[in-house]
């Protein structure tokens, strides 16, 4: 699965939908409206967010052959996100976004005999991202239908373009719980599956606790505290990917993450301030030439897991002020 291209979407831009529907007289689709807008944090218009790991080591190997080369050590890791969810057309049940994405990620990595030891290790990546997205009914429920196009890169070029379709149906939104489930179709040839299902879920409990179940990206349990505070608690799922050169070719690093800990948001006017903090697992990391696929890759890595630390600040007008 890929990184911002698939997990911010496609519920990411649905928040855009909250003023269209808001006046429409189906309680129930106000209710699936409200839901969206208020589920997805990721989609606040404007986000950045400070990461930091403890140091940690990792085996690593090349391509094909069994011999594990000598195990090194990441001292220091450090990324800078930031990120617009955006909307420029509206009209009746179609929407147009779009998403803008950067990434600056810096690391000091101790390692010996591996042909990629002379990388640099200060990385730029930036994605951009057009949404057409549609809300009818289907057997009665609302449903949502979205078409992505994006591209990504580095400081130096533009390097992948990418599309992304999805179809998702509400088959429940009460005062106490909300289900949709849909699939989301990758056109990506660097995509380890062509296909994700997608299942959301929350669900209030009488003692204050929400079920927040967004797979394949997070499950979460969440309660508010003081009078804008929210803590949450569960594990996430990301993706760190970035692209560099060598030898004249291109080449793309690519990790997948999660992220198991706590998080506490407090909002202030339109403003949202968040600290996270756990345990950082990742499962594999691949290094595969610009083109072919992260099944097909040159160069992984196993690292160990290691403590994160993230603060952040959003600007959310959209949002609800108390939840």
């Amino acid at each position: 699965m890929h990184h911002n291209k698939y997990k911010a979407i496609p519920f990411l831009l649905l928040l855009l939908f909250t003023q269209s529907f808001a006046q429409k007289k189906d309680s129930v689709q106000k209710k699936a409206v409200a839901f969206i807008a208020d589920k997805f944090p990721s989609t606040r218009v404007l986000n950045v967010e400070y990461t930091g790991l403890t140091p940690y080591n990792f085996s690593q190997k090349l391509e094909n052959n069994d011999y594990n080369l000598p195990e090194g050590k990441v001292k220091d890791f450090q990324q800078i996100k930031a990120n617009a969810n955006l909307y420029f057309f509206k009209k009746d049940k179609w929407t147009i976004s779009t998403a803008l994405n950067y990434k600056f990620t810096t690391a000091n990595i101790e390692t010996v005999n591996s042909s990629f030891q002379d990388i640099k290790q200060n990385f730029h990546y930036h994605s951009e991202a057009i949404t057409a997205s549609h809300i009818s009914k289907l057997w009665n429920k609302m449903a949502i239908y979205t078409a992505t196009v994006s591209v990504d890169g580095n400081e130096n070029s533009f390097e992948r373009f990418r599309s992304l379709l999805t179809g998702s149906i509400m088959l429940k939104a009460n005062e106490r719980t909300k289900l949709l489930v849909g699939l989301a179709v990758i056109v990506d040839p660097s995509a380890q599956i062509p296909a994700v299902p997608l299942i959301s879920y929350e669900h209030k409990f009488r003692n204050g606790w929400i079920a927040d179940i967004i797979l394949p990206k997070r499950v979460m349990m969440k309660k508010d505290i003081f009078n804008n505070g929210r803590i949450s608690l569960g594990s996430e799922m990301d993706v760190t990917s970035f692209y560099f050169d060598r030898s004249n070719k291109t080449f793309e690093y690519r990790q997948t993450e999660i992220n198991s800990g706590a998080m506490y948001e407090h909002r202030i006017g339109a403003f949202i301030g968040t600290i996270k903090t756990g345990l950082r697992s990742i499962p594999t990391a691949r290094i595969f030439e610009k083109g072919e696929s992260f099944n097909d890759y040159l160069y992984e890595a196993k690292p160990k897991s290691s403590f994160y630390f993230n603060f952040g600040i959003s600007y959310n007008p959209f949002g609800n002020k108390k939840r």
